[in-house]
């Protein structure tokens, strides 16, 4: 089973790939069927990545999100499902251009990193995994999707500040579209990353007898939570648009990485990968 899951998973890293090349191809040899062609290779890509993940579950016996390996993996997934749920929502196949490199960085040290099976640790074994895990990770794939988004943006600015009217820029979206791109994945991982911070508080609670232990972890999602929140209320209250909000979003996204890889991988707490 483990070189069935093997395959899946670098079946779907090659169509990433397939994804980002049809792209480039758009943007700089102008034939629009690899725009299209460019998303239905995401598609299919996670199609493949879906399967692999099963298999891996049916492997562990349990939702496979317990190491680094696996960690990589399902954030590549939700990236990709991210990606098809949002196009479907405002159709934007461009920002597969852009969404393509992390799908391929992330599904690439996936495979490259341990596959090793290692037992899952009696706090694990609890209904709240499943919970947490899926809202923080759902909602981290649309807000990093938004980075996309907001890098799409500052791109467009550039080339329209230096005049550049030809080439890229008439492939690129309009600024507005763009930045109401941002925003949709703003609206859809907010909510979701609220919920996945309060399902873990209440598994903190059942776990170690306390909802909030200001573990690295807990403490930089808090600061992750605070950096969308304020871009949120900004949006909806002060008029933050364009160059700031994309700005805030790419900030939020480093944020975003440092709580899922940094935190684990340099800081000790109570949320370290199982190795």
């Amino acid at each position: 089973m483990e070189s069935l899951y093997s395959a899946l998973l670098l079946g779907a890293l090659l169509f990433y790939l397939l994804s980002m090349a049809a792209g480039f191809i758009y943007l700089f040899r102008s034939p629009g069927k690899a725009l299209g062609f460019s998303t239905r290779t995401i598609t299919i890509g996670a199609l493949l990545h879906v399967v692999a993940f099963f298999l891996r579950c049916l492997e562990t016996g349990t939702l496979a999100v317990t190491n680094l390996h696996e960690s990589l993996s399902f954030f590549a997934l939700l990236l990709a499902l991210a990606f098809i749920v949002v196009n479907r929502r405002k159709p934007a196949a461009l920002l597969g251009v852009f969404t393509a490199p992390l799908l391929i960085l992330f599904t690439l040290a996936a495979l490259l990193s341990s596959k090793t099976i290692t037992p899952e640790p009696p706090i694990l074994k609890s209904f709240w995994l499943p919970v947490h895990v899926l809202f923080s990770f759902a909602g981290n794939a649309f807000l990093a999707l938004g980075c996309g988004a907001a890098v799409l943006y500052l791109i467009q600015e550039h080339l329209l500040k230096k005049k550049k009217l030809k080439g890229i820029f008439r492939k690129l979206p309009a600024l507005e579209k763009i930045d109401e791109l941002n925003y949709l994945c703003l609206r859809l991982g907010f909510p979701l990353l609220t919920l996945g911070i309060i399902s873990g508080s209440v598994w903190a609670s059942y776990a170690w007898g306390s909802n909030w232990n200001w573990d690295p972890k807990e403490t930089w999602s808090l600061i992750t939570w605070l950096l969308f929140a304020a871009l949120l209320h900004g949006r909806m209250n002060s008029g933050w648009r364009g160059r700031r909000a994309s700005l805030l979003t790419i900030i939020g996204f480093f944020a975003i990485m440092f709580t899922f890889l940094g935190v684990n991988l340099f800081l000790s707490g109570l949320h370290g990968y199982v190795h």
